[in-house]
This record gives C-alpha cells, sequence and structure tokens, in this order.
C-alpha cells in the first residue's frame, strides 16, 4: 500500500501530556497552549478527559478548559470518556468528539480501569447510546496494543477482538495504543495489516511513545501501510501513570518534521509548533525530549559567527 500524501496529526499534549504532572497547570494556561495549537493548524485535539478528578486531578478544569477555547471549524475537540458518566457531560459541555478505551490485555484493562474487558465494552455500548443522543462523533482506542507491560506480547487476535466489538457497535475509527513503548516496526506492519484486512472500511489512527527510541520508525511502517492518522504530544511529554516505564509520547514538532520532509501534508506551521513545545517546557520547569524545538529545521541558516572554529 503507497504512503499517504496527508496526515491528520491529533495533538494529545493537554490530556496525555499533563494528567501526569504532579503540579496542577493552571487552566488558564492549558486554554492557552491549546488555542496556539489552533492557530497552528492542527486539525485535532485530545483536550482532556472527562474522568474522575480523584483518579487524575489535573484533569479536574476539564469543562472550564473546553469554555475557554477560541473554538473554530477547521479543529475537532476531542475528550477521553471512560465511563457513561463521563460521556453523559461530555456530551453536555459539548465536545466535538468521544474517546473511549478498553485494553487489548486483559490483565492492563484491571490495572487502567479495575474492570475485565467485558465489563469494559460493556460501558462502552452506553457511551454509544448517549453520543448517539447529541450526534457527538465517538472514536475507540485500544490501549496495549503492541504488548503489556503485564503480560508481555499481545496477539493480533487478542488486538482484533476488541476493534471487532467497536466496529459491529458502529464505530470506524479507532487507535492502536502503544501505551509503554512496546512497538516495533514488524509488529505495527503485523497489526495493520491484520486490522485492514478484517476490517477494511475500520480508519486507523497510531498512538506511539517513544519508551525505547524508536517511535518515529514505527510512524514509517505505519506509512508504509498506508496509515493517514497519527496521535502525538508537545515536546514528547506524556506517559501512562498506570502503566509502569510509560515514558513520553512521540514529540509532535518532531513527527511534524519527519512528515512534511517526506513531502506529506498536515497543514501544520511547524515553527509555530515548535514555540509551543519550548513554552511547554517553562509550563512543567524541565527540559523535554523533543529534538526539532531544540536544533531547528534543516534549512535554518547560521552565521558562522555563531559557532566555535576549529582549531589546528
Amino acid at each position: 500500500m503507497g504512503r499517504p500524501t496527508y496526515v491528520q496529526v491529533t495533538e494529545v499534549g493537554t490530556r496525555d501530556g499533563f494528567q501526569a504532572e504532579k503540579e496542577f497547570i493552571p487552566t488558564a494556561t492549558k486554554i492557552q497552549l491549546i488555542n496556539a495549537l489552533i492557530d497552528a493548524g492542527v486539525p485535532r485535539i485530545e483536550f482532556s478527559s472527562f474522568v474522575s478528578p480523584r483518579a487524575i486531578p489535573q484533569l479536574a478544569d476539564v469543562v472550564d478548559v473546553l469554555g475557554g477555547i477560541n473554538r473554530t471549524p477547521d479543529t475537532r475537540l476531542a475528550a477521553l470518556v471512560p465511563n457513561p458518566r463521563g460521556a453523559a457531560a461530555a456530551a453536555a459541555a459539548g465536545v466535538d468528539e468521544m474517546v473511549v478505551f478498553v485494553s487489548a490485555s486483559e490483565s492492563h484493562n484491571l490495572k487502567n480501569v479495575n474492570r475485565s474487558i467485558d465489563e469494559s465494552l460493556s460501558g462502552v455500548e452506553e457511551i454509544m447510546r448517549i453520543a448517539s443522543i447529541d450526534g457527538v462523533e465517538v472514536q475507540g482506542a485500544v490501549p496495549t496494543s503492541f504488548g503489556c507491560p503485564f503480560e508481555g506480547d499481545v496477539s493480533v487476535e487478542a488486538l482484533a477482538r476488541v476493534v471487532g466489538h467497536y466496529h459491529k457497535m458502529g464505530m470506524r475509527h479507532v487507535s492502536l495504543g502503544d501505551t509503554t513503548g512496546m512497538a516495533t516496526p514488524k509488529l505495527v506492519t503485523a497489526a495493520c495489516q491484520h486490522l485492514q484486512d478484517k476490517f477494511p472500511d475500520m480508519h486507523i489512527a497510531l498512538h506511539f511513545h517513544n519508551t525505547r527510541g524508536i517511535g518515529l520508525c514505527n510512524v514509517m511502517a505505519g506509512l508504509d501501510e498506508g496509515i493517514s492518522a497519527y496521535e502525538a504530544s508537545f515536546g514528547g511529554l506524556g506517559g501512562c501513570p498506570f502503566a509502569p516505564g510509560a515514558t513520553g509520547n512521540i514529540c509532535t514538532e518532531d513527527l511534524v518534521f519527519l512528515l512534511h520532509e517526506m513531502d506529506i501534508e498536515t497543514g501544520i506551521d511547524i515553527r509555530k509548533l515548535c514555540a509551543i513545545a519550548r513554552e511547554v517546557e517553562n509550563v512543567v520547569a524541565r527540559q523535554l525530549p523533543g529534538q526539532v524545538m531544540k536544533a531547528g529545521l534543516r534549512e535554518d541558516i547560521y552565521s558562522m559567527d555563531e559557532g566555535a572554529t576549529a582549531v589546528g
């Protein structure tokens, strides 16, 4: 399958990136960053989650954040919803999309939401009913799609089981989550081929973490399978608070740089994206792993007076 000419990039930093931050980030700061992402041309933002404030205090301001965003028809605002109660709140708040999640691994699902896979899928059916009342689109997500920190390898059959349930419920968009960075290009290829053969009308997005340093290699494998949607976090911030060893997501600006250098369009202003990532470093008060925001674009030219001169 040929590589896509356009890729939809979803920014997940204000949800997946911020959720593990211990210090509460002011609501106004979150709104400012999301508005900057919209101005940079990001087409889809998973901006927060309608989760219990006790579970993730950092995201307790989800309704206030949504209310402060300068919304435009060019950027869709998605929110994670863990249960029917969250779905009802999300619908009332006016989100563009809801994202539901059921792990491919039984152990991770129990650890993440204290429910079996079957119990979670039952709850998703109720979420679909709630969303349909207000005409809100629902996208499925499958954490541990490429491996589980508690069980090891996850088979494509286990992955297809969850995706198949989503498909039967009427979903046509699914995100495969590499929760603890266990994906490899070989596994990505196998999963994408299996799911595209089994569910040809299901649109697949890929959500990689860079835990083992091959996040962008996995993107290349996805592109080779024709996958045209990827999720990433500004500066490479992020990680699942319920999964040991889960470091940051792949970096949004590094992803966009790669895509643009391959002549794949995103509609995103990468210089604005880099400026946002540098601001996020100030917000979390530490250096983040993103590379392009530090090195600049490859066409940036420097004066010979700026660098050290070799001696000898």
